[in-house]
């Protein structure tokens, strides 16, 4: 019984780490990477869809990035639907494929992203520490309606004080790869 709380609670706690790793990723750095316009939807026959499923999008060089439409009519709306998301990017259409340039970050930018990236990281240790939380009520449970002891009821916080504390240093981790990341010239 424990285990399968266990496991329920790893589960919440890795849903919560890729949340965080897909945040990190709508945070752009001064280097070109694709998976920032993952966040783009584009009005494909009147349904809004992901920019990746009708363009391929590459990395031209380090400041550029190159969207090629699967289709030469899609090419305005693309651009359109990059300009208007809230990345503060401006593409530049040549021809069939448009070009989005990175923008230079200032110290001031930079400063601002690194504070968005920690209050990601803040908002994914939350949402870990709530599976904790979840996961030790269900133990608590458990031992008022006698169904583990209390030595059982201890051995499981114990695991899933060991499972959060592991979680927690993962978001450590990718927290100061992005500040490093956002930092760097």
């Amino acid at each position: 019984m424990i285990n399968d709380i266990k496991a329920e609670a790893e589960k919440k706690m890795q849903k919560s780490l890729e949340s965080l790793h897909s945040a990190f990723k709508k945070i752009r750095t001064g280097r070109a990477n694709p998976a920032i316009l993952d966040s783009v939807m584009v009005s494909y026959y009147g349904q809004p869809t992901p920019l990746k499923q009708v363009a391929s999008v590459n990395t031209e060089d380090n400041r550029t990035l190159t969207v090629t439409p699967w289709e030469k009519n899609l090419v305005p709306t693309i651009e359109k639907a990059i300009m208007t998301s809230d990345l503060g990017l401006n593409p530049a259409t040549n021809g069939d494929v448009i070009r989005v340039p990175m923008p230079m970050l200032t110290e001031e930018t930079r400063k601002e992203m690194v504070k968005q990236a920690k209050a990601d990281a803040e908002h994914g240790r939350v949402s870990i520490r709530n599976a904790r939380r979840d996961a030790n009520s269900t133990i608590k449970e458990l031992l008022k309606e006698k169904e583990i002891t209390e030595d059982d009821e201890r051995r499981g916080e114990d695991e899933i004080q060991k499972l959060t504390d592991r979680y927690i240093a993962e978001v450590e981790k990718a927290l100061k790869s992005k500040e490093e990341d956002l930092m760097a010239v």
